[in-house]
């Protein structure tokens, strides 16, 4: 919250800012206050979160070691910086504070002595290194058997189906929480684990796009909407930032390279062109990096962005950059920069780099959002405020940049994997002319090569004969690409020509030869993007083709014989995420059980506008919520409230059975047990008991 009486340094003021921990044995999970600017008696007022059961448990393919943690090894610490400007941090102090002395008191409030380090081993004396007043906050839930759940559960997963959104569940769930934050992790958990997350972002970000008049504002703000899609990204992407960005950033933070292009924070005998050089070398390794990894993309990220253009299209019909600018705003400015600048934060690195390779970074993050978004929205001019950087940046504003950014954003929404509506136009993605193997035979009995005109949308890959339209539907060939089952090069000696490629669907494989291997390798690479959300796709081929009666690559006389080589282009690396439901439904029960007086508030607003017909009250008891159909918002809030007083009932039997068999004096351990792989249970630790020690009768509660 604050810190009063800071030692001076070098007789002035500090530029304090505070490093907040949970540390134990297997974690060390940091984050970092605001700098504050010279004052000994700051005053911070931010709010962290942390979870006692790391977040990397929800994924099965994470590179962390999964394991539940001990809280009675787990303590809090704050450590109190002076901001050295790219010279080294002075350490001004610091406090532990363990987390197992929180759990008889849900909020903890004190102003603490700050401590030298190492217990007081310097000469310097605790009274002269000031005080912090700290606000901790911690929440245990008691998550009930499965079968409580399943009406609130359902009432959660009803809600991208509501009409409208703002009367849904989960939309009411953020409306009344004192903080959206609280709401949205379990909240988005939940809609994942059961696919329903992304119909309920879209209809949230609908809402949000009737409020915005600027199409160059799209989607800045700070909504549930953003919040959703935000911790969307953060749970299902970071396999996805990993692979991308976590090579270039090792690099970096290893290396000493300056890259300080600021006149004003150089160090003595630094040269600023060799820095320039130096950063662009970064950006530019970076920026052809993030554009190539389309086929990384974890699925749903692609499905909300294919969304939100449509959506950003139909608000803004007379603006053709906004389809880019929706997509750029969530991919770019709240993804990819924010991993840049905070690698730590995304476990891409495991501390907290050091003040010049944050300035980089912060230098680099800053070039990198705004490729994005000028690339995304065609500008001619840098939207930065320092001189410095707008000449750096006049080195990037080239079309190729332009086109490489919006060729990357055509990638990752462009496909859908549920059934597209036929609503919304397919999005162009690539065209040209190719020669293609006839697929029935000429009248001499022998099949050739015809120059065709073939081209890529979103929904489909067709070819003719020439460019220009025809109006004969049948001269228009036509692959649907849900149909595609994969796409992989063919062998030279299939019929003895460079440069070919194979298109296999439904039916009989296409054969395709394109008129150099850049170009081949380019159709390869947008057809594989293009269908790789497909559901049947292959995982092996014949590299070679059918002729004679046999394939000849492994002369299996059946043509539809097994392939016989695995796909190179592989399904995308999605994140399988595996959610204890029953333990975010708790969460959810337990935050509209905390917010039942806003719940109460919100429901005498619809009473108040339609239901009871009653006198109209002031506007401020009401105005902070978005009611757009009082009698259908109303109704819902009736169903919460009847779940929730049904869920009270065990959960206050068993904090009284609980209470009952505690015996005074003895003490209690909580063990948790893994139930993986029964009936379907997943690995996500799901039995707790209690035991008393010393033993009275083995398990008292289970």
């Amino acid at each position: 919250m604050a810190c009063h009486g800071l030692p001076l340094i070098n007789g002035q003021s500090c530029d304090p800012y505070a490093t907040v921990s949970l540390v134990g044995p297997s974690r060390n999970d940091q984050k970092k206050t605001k700098v504050k600017k010279k004052t000994s008696n700051p005053q911070f007022n931010e709010i962290f979160y942390f979870e006692v059961t790391r977040s990397s448990s929800y994924t099965r393919k994470s590179q962390f070691q999964v394991e539940e943690e001990d809280i009675e090894k787990l303590e809090i610490r704050i450590d109190l910086w002076n901001n050295g400007n790219l010279v080294q941090d002075i350490f001004l102090g610091e406090i532990k504070v363990p987390v197992n002395v929180l759990r008889n008191d849900s909020s903890h409030q004190a102003w603490y002595l700050l401590q030298p380090r190492d217990n007081g081993n310097k000469s310097s004396k605790t009274d002269d290194l000031g005080s912090l007043r700290l606000n901790i906050c911690y929440t245990e839930d008691y998550v009930l058997p499965s079968e409580y759940y399943g009406p609130l559960k359902t009432l959660l997963l009803k809600s991208p189906d509501v009409q409208p959104i703002s009367a849904s569940a989960a939309y009411i769930l953020g409306e009344i929480c004192r903080d959206k934050n609280d709401a949205v992790l379990p909240l988005v958990r939940l809609l994942l684990h059961h696919d329903k997350l992304v119909p309920f972002a879209t209809a949230v970000a609908e809402l949000d796009l009737k409020d915005t008049q600027d199409a160059n504002t799209i989607f800045r703000g700070n909504s549930l909407a953003t919040r959703c899609l935000d911790e969307m990204m953060k749970i299902v992407g970071g396999h996805y930032l990993k692979v991308t960005l976590k090579p270039i950033l090792d690099e970096i933070c290893e290396s000493s390279k300056s890259c300080e292009i600021d006149p004003i924070k150089l160090k003595e005998g630094d040269n600023v062109e060799n820095n320039k050089e130096n950063l662009r070398y970064y950006v530019d390794k970076l920026f052809s990096t993030i554009v190539k990894s389309s086929m990384s993309c974890p699925t749903v990220m692609c499905d909300t962005f294919y969304s939100l253009r449509q959506m950003a299209t139909q608000r803004f019909p007379n603006d053709p950059h906004v389809q880019y600018s929706a997509v750029s705003s969530f991919v770019f400015l709240r993804f990819f920069a924010v991993a840049v600048v905070s690698p730590h934060t995304f476990h891409l690195r495991p501390h907290h780099p050091d003040p010049q390779t944050v300035r980089t970074l912060t230098l680099i993050s800053k070039t990198i959002q705004t490729l994005g978004s000028w690339g995304s929205l065609s500008k001619s001019k840098s939207s930065f405020k320092e001189t410095f950087m707008c000449e750096f940046f006049k080195m990037f504003q080239e079309e190729g940049y332009i086109i490489a950014v919006k060729k990357f954003l055509d990638e990752i929404s462009s496909t859908e994997t549920k059934e597209s509506s036929g609503t919304s136009e397919p999005v162009h993605l690539k065209e040209g002319e190719m020669y293609k193997r006839a697929q029935g035979r000429t009248r001499i009995g022998k099949k050739n090569f015809k120059k065709r005109w073939f081209c890529l949308t979103s929904r489909e890959l067709t070819y003719h004969k020439q460019p220009e339209f025809i109006e004969r539907k049948d001269a228009i060939y036509t692959i649907p690409v849900k149909n595609i089952l994969a796409v992989e090069k063919l062998e030279e000696s299939s019929f003895n020509k460079k440069n070919m490629f194979q298109v296999i669907h439904m039916e009989k494989p296409l054969y395709v030869q394109a008129n150099n291997c850049v170009e081949a390798n380019e159709w390869i690479d947008v057809l594989c993007r293009v269908s790789r959300c497909n559901q049947n796709r292959l995982s092996f081929y014949h590299p070679s083709a059918y002729l004679n009666g046999n394939w000849l690559c492994c002369l299996e006389t059946s043509e539809n014989a097994l392939g016989c080589k695995p796909c190179t282009a592989g399904v995308p690396a999605d994140i399988q995420i595996d959610i204890d439901e029953d333990r975010e439904t708790e969460r959810i029960y337990s935050l509209f059980t905390l917010s039942l007086l806003k719940l109460q508030k919100m429901e005498e607003a619809c009473g108040t506008i339609a239901v009871y017909q009653g006198p109209q009250k002031e506007p401020d008891d009401y105005s902070n919520f978005v009611i757009e159909d009082s009698v259908t918002t109303f109704k819902t809030i009736q169903q919460i409230k009847s779940i929730i007083e049904k869920l009270d009932e065990p959960h206050e039997k068993y904090r009284k059975k609980r209470s009952s068999s505690a015996k005074y004096g003895s003490k209690l351990v909580l063990r948790t047990y893994s139930t993986e792989g029964l009936c379907g249970i997943p690995s996500f630790p799901t039995a707790i008991v209690w035991e008393c020690i010393p033993p009275l009768s083995g398990i008292l509660e289970h």
